[in-house]
C-alpha cells in the first residue's frame, strides 16, 4: 500500500528555517518523480518544488527559488524540503506528492510569523 507521510511543519519566525520530511512506503522513492505542493487558505494548491526519479533535475517555483532545496535521503526512504529564510507567504499546508500515478500525503501545516 502506498503511503506518504509528511512531518517537520511549525510556527516559525520570518527569516526562520524549517526542514519537512515525507517518509514513503509501499514504493521505492527514488524510482519515481517526486514533488512537495503547498496550499494557502482560500489559494489554490501550487507546486513548489520537484526532483526526477534520477535525482539528478531538481525545479522550483519562483517564489521559493535560492530559499528551498528538494532533496532525498534514499536508504530512509525519504524526501525532504528544507525551506530557509521564511517568509509569512510561506505560510501553507505542504504537501508531499509522487507525480505519477499520483499519491499524496496528508500535509503538515507551516505557519511563518512576522
Amino acid at each position: 500500500q502506498v503511503q506518504l507521510v509528511e512531518s517537520g511543519g511549525g510556527l516559525v519566525q520570518a527569516g526562520g528555517s524549517l526542514r519537512l520530511s515525507c517518509a514513503a512506503s509501499g514504493f521505492t522513492l527514488s524510482t519515481y518523480d517526486m514533488a512537495w505542493h503547498r496550499q494557502a487558505p482560500g489559494k489554490e494548491r501550487e507546486l513548489v518544488a520537484m526532483i526526477t526519479s534520477g535525482g539528478v533535475t531538481t525545479s522550483f517555483a519562483d517564489s521559493v527559488k535560492g530559499r528551498f532545496v528538494i532533496s532525498r535521503d534514499i536508504p530512509k526512504n525519504t524526501l525532504y524540503l528544507q525551506m530557509n529564510n521564511l517568509k509569512p507567504e510561506d505560510t501553507a499546508v505542504y504537501y508531499c506528492r509522487r507525480v505519477w500515478p499520483a499519491s499524496w500525503g496528508q500535509g503538515t501545516q507551516v505557519t511563518i510569523s512576522s
